[in-house]
């Protein structure tokens, strides 16, 4: 007796229609597909790939499974001997149920057919219309099998960008605690060099002191001496001490100039704490940049490798593995700044020499990142040996440039409308776009070199403490010492 099939018929369904498998094939990847539903696939999708893993395979027909065709088989034989033992007999008329009633969808007897119940209605063989049926519901599944799919893949999108979270999070607190350990690296050593010019003061002045004690005490010994062995020639016989009176006299003349009143040897506390932390946060400057704008990690192109501090990325061959997000370029090799401008006018310096092909400039807040439409952009770029610059629905304009550009400043002013870009080494300006802004704009920035970053430069810092009252100032003044 042959052995049961213990496979069920979702196990032996096709990935595609669903159906039970017609003429299965077999592909490099070990996954199954009927014959007539591989070549649909693959004439509708353009494309070899296996419709579940995306592998590539083969051109021309694969070779049929041979054993999965025989257990699909065996499964429809043995479905049959199942209904064929298991007929139910009508209940009303104790009939087999051989027909289906169209109207009412249900299994109905010969008799129930000639009742007057069903004598509008319309009949189909039981086996045929379990066939049609079984159709009907696996192309309802059709739909629901590609949901189930598009939530299995956002799921996995899902999973994915969790753990992309979890890595974004640790490269970031890698690089945080190394930006502080810089900072308390430069506070270790201000502080070192604060208390060693403590230390020298305080060493300088205690040795000034010691000398002076020194030199008081050699004073206080000698006059000491003097006092005291005077005391005893006057305490001695008459003819004894008017014979050593002359000496005694003499050494009683010692000139001595007063003790010498210390200056200037206390620790100057005002110079070691006024402003400390003013003078250290000065001199931070030298360690510390600032720069207007910065990248924004989330937008960039998977083939764009951006550095640590966000500042200046170059393009690569290969695609970094991150999630999917809404917000990412998939087209354009291009990042956007991290942040927008509503208003005001604002201005940033890029470094763009020796990169082979470039891009940068303004695009307008009302487009969706990371999509090729956008209601605005404004450019100036690099390509094929030329410079040029362009807004959107406008032609390209041919720049005449002396020499490569190497610094360009991008400057907008949002209120006035104007987008500017300049060449930095000469201060000349390059183009000048106008545009009514209504939404936010971000910067913008694209590089296809594979060797030089496009980078943008920080500010200067400075700091300035104002010297003289302010006009306001002295009107408080003054209306203050009147009051």
């Amino acid at each position: 007796m042959a052995q049961k099939l213990d496979l069920t018929e979702k196990e032996l369904s096709c990935h595609l229609c669903c159906h039970i498998y017609e003429d299965p094939v077999l592909l490099p990847c070990h996954h199954s597909f009927c014959q007539e539903c591989l070549q649909e696939y693959r004439e509708s999708k353009k494309t070899l790939k296996c419709p579940v893993c995306k592998k590539p395979a083969p051109k021309g027909l694969p070779p049929a499974n041979l054993q999965l065709q025989a257990m699909c088989d065996r499964f429809r034989q043995e479905r049959r001997r199942s209904a064929e033992r298991h007929e139910t007999l009508c209940d009303l008329h104790k009939e087999k149920l051989k027909l289906f009633c169209l109207e009412d969808k249900e299994p109905v007897c010969v008799v129930c057919k000639e009742m007057k119940l069903h004598s509008t209605h319309n009949f189909r063989p039981l086996d045929e219309a379990a066939t049609e049926y079984r159709v009907m519901l696996r192309s309802k599944l059709k739909p629901l099998q590609e949901k189930l799919n598009s939530f299995l893949k956002a799921k996995l999108i899902c999973d994915q960008t969790a753990q992309h979270i979890k890595s974004q999070a640790q490269q970031t607190e890698r690089h945080i605690k190394e930006e502080f350990q810089k900072l308390h690296q430069f506070l270790r050593e201000e502080e070192k060099d604060s208390l060693s010019a403590l230390k020298e003061e305080e060493e300088v002045k205690s040795q000034k002191t010691r000398n002076t004690i020194s030199r008081i005490n050699d004073q206080i010994l000698h006059l000491s001496q003097i006092i005291t062995s005077t005391y005893e020639e006057l305490s001695s016989e008459d003819t004894a001490f008017l014979q050593k009176y002359k000496e005694i006299d003499d050494r009683t003349d010692y000139d001595v100039q007063d003790p010498e009143i210390l200056s200037e040897v206390l620790i100057d506390t005002a110079k070691h704490l006024g402003n400390l932390k003013f003078r250290v946060w000065e001199k931070m400057k030298d360690m510390i940049t600032y720069t207007p704008v910065i990248l924004d990690s989330n937008t960039a192109h998977r083939r764009l490798a951006l550095s640590n501090d966000l500042t200046s990325f170059v393009c690569q061959d290969e695609h970094r593995q991150i999630p999917e997000n809404p917000e990412r370029f998939d087209h354009h090799l291009w990042v956007l700044g991290s942040e927008g401008f509503s208003s005001g006018s604002h201005y940033w310096d890029v470094e763009v020499e020796n990169c082979k092909e470039w891009a940068l400039g303004v695009v307008t807040g009302a487009m969706q990142k990371g999509k090729t439409f956008f209601s605005g952009i404004w450019k100036c770029h690099y390509e094929n040996i030329l410079y040029g610059a362009s807004s959107t629905g406008g032609p390209t304009d041919i720049l005449k440039v002396r020499g490569s550009l190497r610094k360009i400043r991008v400057q907008l002013d949002w209120d006035e409308g104007k987008v500017l870009f300049y060449n930095l080494n000469n201060g000349r300006p390059l183009q000048t776009f106008s545009h009514k802004f209504t939404a936010p704009v971000f910067p913008y920035f694209c590089n296809q070199c594979k060797t030089y970053p496009l980078r943008i430069l920080p500010k200067e810092i400075s700091i300035a403490v104002p010297q003289e009252c302010s006009a306001h100032e002295l009107a408080f003044l003054a209306t203050y010492s009147t009051a």
